[in-house]
């Protein structure tokens, strides 16, 4: 099938050719022709890379209505980065298309700007949740023409804690609009949001539910974890195309990984969310340039990144929730490209690689680290390779090259190519010692992936152990439930789902999560800051049924003082317009 056999506008078509696409792809040829019709809404499960702004951008904007300046179909997205990807998108298909304004509006950047492009008119707005709310509690956007709304990377949104958020806004959309849903997995949450506000559903997979993408080369190293760092560099170092991500869970050791990495003399940069935007930007912009070979990230800083022809995705720690890995490896093999995902796992975890494989209908290829002297060949001949690949400027080597050949003169080309190889092994050898083993012993992969418990850590629970902290934030600092989440879930680089109650009280918080995560929180909220400021948390008893929880002790300690005025990138948020008169009454910072 073609593009042109969709019943697309020709402008569109004429900006796919000037873009190169000849064929769409699966996402973007089973949803066009039901999204033209404009008049359902829709579910499309499909990993990241495969087509799904394409898929629907261009029916978006074949039926807008260039004469109508006000928004004609909001599409919210997790993050920046993605919001601008977006953007950047829909105007190349809309080049052609006169009129036609589409406006991004999104936390970090100066909202008095943003506001001034909407004001200006636009059709369609890409906005991330937060940032969409605080433009409407202004009274600086009006939503009554919007016609569809695009819920793009669904899980990814609701992980992040914008349940609520997203929620608000399609209850301020006019009564009849219709909901567009894109996800890679289909979770309870994103399964809830899809009873509630969708009817009758169009829905399109691509693949099977889940599931990673058919043109992903799963592998496995089994190392111990004080081998890990030696078996990456190996594999590095015997990958020399290698372009990809490093995933860790905190952004402690995510920063520590980055050091050591760069210390060693590899192009990287940490990605994780104690760095400001501008930092964000400059790393994203050398990673896209390729000056920076691999990047270090949390999760959550991973999440809306667009980048092509990523080769390789690096689990240095296993995820959690599998759905985790999902989403981590999807940002390879994009556009139908191959690539590969590597886990490192301890032999106490490779139980957990037979989950995975069962779980989302994959097969984990098990691979031994190199040693030392694969490793110092591969480096050689990546050397050589260069070598021979380099372009020479005989004019700017005139000056120099008469002297330097005098000095050379007496030696063979073996005696030559012997001092090159010599010099090159001389900073190789002693990293990559000959002799060391790095991979451990595991019984046969069958019966390793058969034993271990039945169900994996961090999978949804009816009841389990958990634990209650409290946190030194609360109402009166202009906070809600759905900023607690984002908040420990960033931090603590865990999973909405493994959060339980939240009682929020005017200075303080008390919330649950899983026993199993209550050590990666309180270390990966050690440092956090809100805004410049600290938060604090700590242990608290659990919640008893005749009251809320109280903490474990009573004496105040001074570095658990409640915080003083509200943080910036948490404001109050006032209702809806049409919630407006008659709801509950707006509590403003004191």
């Amino acid at each position: 099938m073609t593009f042109s056999e969709l019943g697309l506008r020709d402008e569109l078509l004429q900006a796919i050719a000037e873009m190169g696409f000849v064929a769409p792809m699966p996402i973007q040829e089973q949803t066009i022709p039901a999204l033209l019709e404009g008049e359902t809404d829709f579910v499309g499960l499909a990993q990241t890379g495969t087509g799904k702004t394409g898929a629907f951008g261009l029916p978006l904007l074949n039926n807008l209505d260039a004469g109508q300046k006000m928004p004609q179909a909001v599409i919210l997205c997790p993050t920046r980065e993605l919001c601008l990807q977006i953007v950047d998108d829909l105007r190349q298909f809309a080049k052609n298309l006169k009129g036609v304004r589409i406006v991004a509006v999104y936390g970090g950047a100066s909202i008095s700007s943003q506001v001034n492009e909407l004001r200006r008119g636009a059709q369609i707005v890409v906005a991330t949740p937060g940032r969409l709310i605080d433009i409407i509690q202004r009274g600086a956007i009006d939503l009554g023409a919007v016609r569809v709304a695009v819920l793009d990377e669904a899980d990814e949104m609701l992980d992040m804690g914008f349940q609520d958020d997203i929620e608000i806004i399609i209850k301020t959309l006019p009564e009849g609009h219709k909901t567009w849903m894109f996800s890679a997995t289909m979770g309870k949450e994103v399964a809830g949001i899809a009873r509630r506000y969708l009817q009758d559903p169009v829905e399109v997979t691509i693949g099977t539910r889940n599931q990673t993408a058919p043109n992903i080369t799963h592998h496995c190293y089994t190392v111990h974890a004080s081998s890990r760092y030696a078996s990456l560099r190996r594999l590095i170092d015997m990958t020399p195309d290698l372009f990809g991500l490093v995933f860790r869970r905190t952004r402690r050791d995510t920063q520590e990984l980055a050091d050591m990495l760069a210390r060693d003399g590899y192009a990287v940069e940490p990605l994780h969310g104690d760095l400001s935007q501008m930092q964000r930007d400059s790393v994203m912009n050398r990673f896209r340039r390729r000056q920076i070979r691999l990047l270090i990230a949390t999760d959550v800083a991973a999440r809306g990144i667009d980048v092509d022809d990523i080769t390789h995705i690096i689990h240095y720690d296993l995820p959690d929730d599998i759905d985790v890995y999902t989403h981590r490896s999807g940002r390879t093999a994009r556009a139908g490209k191959s690539g590969y995902s590597i886990v490192f796992v301890t032999p106490a975890e490779r139980y957990r690689i037979g989950l995975m494989e069962r779980r989302l209908k994959i097969r984990f290829i098990d691979q031994l680290v190199p040693d030392g002297i694969q490793v110092c060949r591969q480096r050689l001949l990546t050397m050589a390779d260069r070598l021979a690949s380099q372009n020479v400027d005989e004019e700017a080597l005139e000056p120099y090259f008469p002297a330097v050949n005098e000095r050379l003169a007496d030696l063979s080309r073996e005696d030559l190519i012997g001092r090159l190889l010599a010099a090159e092994l001389a900073n190789v050898k002693g990293t990559h010692v000959s002799h060391q083993d790095l991979n451990a012993r595991v019984p046969a992969a069958s019966a390793s992936r058969r034993s271990g418990p039945s169900r994996e850590r961090g999978a949804p629970r009816d009841t389990g152990p958990m634990h209650t902290f409290e946190m030194n934030v609360g109402r009166e600092d202009g906070i809600n439930e759905g900023a607690i989440v984002r908040l420990v879930c960033e931090h603590g680089a865990i999973q909405s789902r493994q959060i339980g109650s939240i009682r929020m009280n005017a200075r303080n918080t008390f919330f649950d999560v899983t026993a199993e995560t209550a050590e990666q929180i309180r270390e990966g909220l050690r440092d956090a800051l809100l805004d410049g400021s600290p938060v604090r948390i700590r242990d608290a008893e659990p919640r008893r049924d005749d009251g809320p929880s109280r903490p474990a002790y009573r004496r105040p300690h001074k570095s658990f003082s409640p915080r003083r005025g509200p943080p910036g990138g948490y404001a109050p948020r006032r209702p809806p317009p049409h919630q407006a008169k008659g709801g509950r009454k707006f509590r403003g910072p004191k």
